[in-house]
């Protein structure tokens, strides 16, 4: 008995064993299946993070490129063909109003004006015999020597030779005009930015030598550099910083360690439809000749803002069907999509003109399968992440 009832009790633990190990399974399962229910509930709501609309900074800033040009920048062409017989400027060189750059040897300009002259010692000599003629013939018109018609033939004869004489005059200041181009002087005070002449070389009026492409090239650049013109493209959208009393400052490639200031002056008064944007201008003291035309510029334009409206990262902006707008985050923490009007838009931020609240709670870079209503759980990013900051608006 004591062996059958060993054996019993011996079936009895395993079975026992068997059912724990069974409903340890069981148990594991159901526990195993919970949790994964609710991390897949937890998972099906996604993880924002949220900002609040921010009051615009009182001043704004705009950061573009620009071009420094001279104040003056005259290419200098010849007047007259011949061959350069000498020049007197370089590259660099400080030039005064009426400096000598260059002479130019033009025979055949000077025998146009040898001829010039030759041909106004003719007219003078056919005038004069003009007027000593019809002189005479009006004498015998008193007389009823010759007839009225011949009187008048004679002095119609006097005006023609006179205005062929006043014709030679000029013709004859021609030439002399041209002859004082022989001399390339400087028009007014600057420095010589380039010379594409070489004794020898043959110049045609009107242009220098001809380039690969056939058109003539100037002979001298001169630039006057006691200011420089700055030149900036600005958008659309902030053209209207561009007040009197407007000051950029200016950067450039060469003086990495200072800045120059420059001034406003005048703005097209259009704009550019392929840019959007209006050229404008600012004027540069150099003084100390520092700049050099043609200088790429980094400008930086600061002015009060004018109005006082919201502004919120751009990333936080939903382009759906209905329009511009942001999604929301209620108390209860769903989303709901709110339709605002925007005004100026950047890389970094966008004025927001209507449709949000100081205290809503935006949700900065929402996912884009985002639903109305959805529920959403707040997180908080990890700083330096999100594009929310805790900056002051400027005063």
């Amino acid at each position: 008995m004591s062996t059958q009832n060993n054996r019993k009790i011996i079936m009895l633990a395993g079975a026992a064993v068997v059912m724990g190990w069974c409903g340890y399974l069981l148990v594991g399962r159901v526990q195993h299946a919970a949790a994964l229910r609710r991390e897949a509930a937890i998972a099906s709501v996604p993880d924002v993070m949220i900002i609040s609309p921010r009051k615009e900074a009182r001043h704004v800033s705009l950061d573009l490129p620009g071009t420094i040009e001279a104040w003056y920048q005259a290419p200098i062409y010849p007047q007259a063909s011949g061959y350069v017989r000498m020049w007197y400027k370089d590259y660099g060189a400080r030039v005064a109003t009426g400096d000598v750059l260059a002479e130019i040897n033009t025979p055949g300009l000077d025998a146009q004006f040898a001829q010039a002259q030759a041909d106004l010692q003719s007219s003078q000599a056919k005038y004069d015999l003009a007027v000593v003629t019809a002189q005479r013939w009006r004498l015998m018109g008193k007389s009823q020597a010759v007839s009225g018609q011949s009187v008048s033939v004679q002095d119609a004869n006097e005006k023609s030779a006179a205005a062929d004489l006043e014709a030679a005059r000029h013709n004859l200041d021609r030439y002399a005009a041209l002859e004082r181009f022989k001399v390339i002087v400087a028009p007014f005070d600057g420095v010589v930015t380039e010379r594409d002449i070489n004794v020898g070389d043959y110049v045609h009026e009107g242009g220098g030598n001809l380039n690969a492409s056939g058109a003539a090239s100037e002979l001298f650049s001169v630039a006057d550099t006691h200011q420089m013109r700055l030149f900036v493209s600005i958008p659309e959208n902030m053209s209207y910083i561009l007040q009197p009393g407007l000051q950029a400052s200016v950067q450039v490639p060469q003086f990495p360690d200072r800045r120059f200031e420059a001034k406003f002056l005048t703005v097209s008064g259009g704009y550019d439809p392929d840019t959007r944007t209006s050229v404008s201008e600012f004027i540069i003291d150099n003084t100390d000749h520092a700049l050099w035309p043609g200088t790429f510029a980094a400008v930086t334009l600061t002015a009060p803002e004018q109005t006082a409206h919201q502004t919120i990262p751009t990333g936080a902006l939903v382009f759906q069907e209905h329009g511009m707008q942001v999604a929301v985050v209620d108390a209860q923490n769903h989303a709901h999509f709110h339709t605002i009007t925007v005004g100026r838009m950047g890389d970094g931020a966008t004025q927001v003109l209507s449709g949000v609240a100081p205290d809503d709670r935006i949700i900065d870079n929402p996912p884009a399968d985002l639903l109305e209503g959805e529920s959403v759980h707040v997180v908080r990013p990890v700083t330096g992440y999100s594009n929310d900051t805790d900056e002051k608006d400027d005063e």
